[in-house]
């Protein structure tokens, strides 16, 4: 059953696609607003069908639930709303999608569609709204979805278009699927939003399976009434993959990303999983420079920061903060050419660590060079997180997991409260399948491969060749490198042989050794022979 609702979902997520390309605005920069924003419509419709129908019989065995609920009196209808659970969008019956299909031969019908979600946001807004640094305000639909098609003649066929691809399809057998099967869906939505090689909407994106494994490394233990965090947020893969692991009802997401259109997918993303009560806590802003929660530390923070990025503009402040604490092994300096290649990554790495709650723990992706580099920043944060015993551990990951970047990366366990007080190193580099996708190559995780680091570092075992387990004293005697490989013991295979074999394997090697060099001198000869042969013409 779970394989039909999935399939009838990317089903109406490529109709919308296709009713988009119908009209001209196929791969265009606001493609993914129109999908995004109409998919979210018709969820937030059918979620509020299913929760009404629970609160009332009536409804759920009338035939047209709508018309029935547009009978109540007004009293009635606000005693309904009321009673809906916290998180719940409030709508009208002329906001659901049937009142719509049931108007669109107006002559305004555009306008009506557009009117329609505009007042859906308005009514909303203290639920699902996303807050700017400034304090402003960023609705959940605060776009006229109509005015990106420029011919305004074909406005109302297009929202007309829209609304019949939402009145076929219904959400209300599917909000039991749970977690796999909404980031699965989110996942497809935004594919083509997310091209290799840092396409439009890549940032958006960190493979399932890494996401998966940091969770799972992360939560030793069942929690409660937790805060999680992640300041270059993207769409939230991460944020979703830990609060599931923890339970929606135990965690408290913040985010801040600098990006609208990630703050507008992470919203979304939220709204999928049942996470509303925290999209208050969504900044969209820099957090380098203005961190959105300045004052809290967080239980658990997840995070793959940008690698790459230009912070020119912003360096000379924030080498000047007068927060010494926060960035405490310095700011990168810029280059004089390729400011792309910028260490972004340390900022963030440090803002993690300052932001950490007593006994908080961390995981972050970073560049596998981090973990060896002999000097500078990186060598001053390896060394505070040895020295402070708060390093739980690194796990190398193999080349080509990410779609976006041919980067290695590894990830970084951060415990303030290392209750093991050993540090374990995982090099899974050799693990995964090699497949083409599109131009690059990348590497998939099974999910074997998952469980056999997540096993690997939840069991404190050394593996050969695969995991060390390490005292923090043995990484500084091996100059603070996090890298597995240092760690491993070198083991020599010896085989029992007769006197016999023995001298028989020596003969052979002198025989071998004697015919190289018959070979060696005739070569000699042929080569002095050719060079005498040279004359100057």
């Amino acid at each position: 059953m779970n394989e039909t609702f999935s399939q009838r979902t990317k089903n109406l997520i490529d109709s919308l696609k296709k009713t988009c390309a119908n009209y001209g605005l196929g791969n265009d920069g606001n493609e993914f607003k129109i999908v995004t924003q109409a998919f979210l419509y018709k969820f937030l419709n059918d979620k509020f069908a299913k929760e009404t129908k629970l609160l009332d019989e009536k409804l759920a065995s009338a035939e047209n639930w709508e018309q029935t609920i547009a009978n109540y009196s007004e009293g009635d209808y606000k005693l309904l709303l009321a009673r809906l659970p916290a998180g719940s969008a409030k709508l009208e019956p002329q906001h659901f999608i049937s009142y719509l299909f049931s108007h669109q031969n107006e002559a305004e019908f555009a306008q009506l569609f557009d009117d329609t979600l505009r007042d859906i946001s308005i009514k909303n807004s203290s639920v699902f709204s996303v807050e700017t640094e400034d304090k402003s305000q960023i609705r959940l639909f605060d776009d006229e979805l109509s005015n990106y098609i420029a011919n305004k003649s074909q406005r109302n066929n297009f929202t007309k278009a829209i609304i019949n691809q939402l009145v076929e399809f219904s959400f209300e057998d599917m909000f039991e699927e749970g977690f796999d099967f909404f980031s699965t869906i989110f996942e497809y939505m935004i594919k083509d939003y997310n091209k290799d090689g840092g396409g439009k909407y890549a940032e958006y994106y960190t493979p399932h399976a890494v996401a998966k494994v940091m969770a799972q490394i992360l939560v030793h233990e069942p929690v409660s009434n937790v805060t999680i965090y992640d300041p270059a947020a993207g769409s939230g893969t991460l944020l979703m993959n830990l609060a599931h692991v923890i339970g929606t009802d135990n965690a408290t997401i913040y985010s801040q990303d600098i990006s609208q259109k990630s703050s507008s997918l992470l919203r979304l993303n939220l709204i999928l999983n049942n996470l509303t009560h925290s999209i208050h806590n969504i900044t969209q802003g820099n957090t380098m420079v203005r961190p959105s929660h300045p004052e809290r530390r967080y239980d658990f923070i997840v995070s793959n920061p940008p690698f790459k990025l230009d912070f020119s503009d912003d360096q000379p402040a924030l080498a000047a903060d007068v927060n010494a604490n926060r960035f405490f092994a310095g700011v990168p300096n810029i280059p004089k050419a390729k400011k792309d290649s910028m260490a972004i990554y340390l900022l963030f790495l440090q803002h993690i660590i300052y932001s950490l709650a007593p006994g908080g723990k961390a995981a972050i992706v970073v560049p596998t060079g981090f973990i060896s580099a002999q000097s500078g920043i990186e060598r001053k944060i390896r060394e505070k997180l040895v020295d402070e015993k708060s390093l739980q551990g690194v796990v190398s990951m193999p080349s080509n997991i990410f779609a976006t970047t041919g980067t290695n990366v590894s990830v970084l366990f951060i415990d303030k409260a290392n209750v093991h007080g050993d540090v374990v190193l995982v090099d899974a580099s050799k693990l995964g399948t090699k497949i083409k996708d599109g131009k690059n190559q990348r590497t998939l995780l099974s999910a074997d491969d998952e469980q056999k680091i997540i096993n690997a570092f939840k069991s404190h075992e050394p593996a050969d060749d695969f995991a060390a387990v390490v005292s923090y004293d043995e990484i500084k005697a091996k100059n603070y490198s996090f890298s597995a490989g240092q760690y491993f013991d070198i083991k020599l295979e010896y085989v029992d042989i007769t006197t016999d074999e023995f001298n028989h394997r020596v003969s052979s090697s002198l025989d071998d050794l004697e015919e190289l060099f018959t070979e060696a001198h005739d070569l000699e000869a042929k080569i002095k022979e050719s060079l005498s042969k040279i004359r100057y013409e």
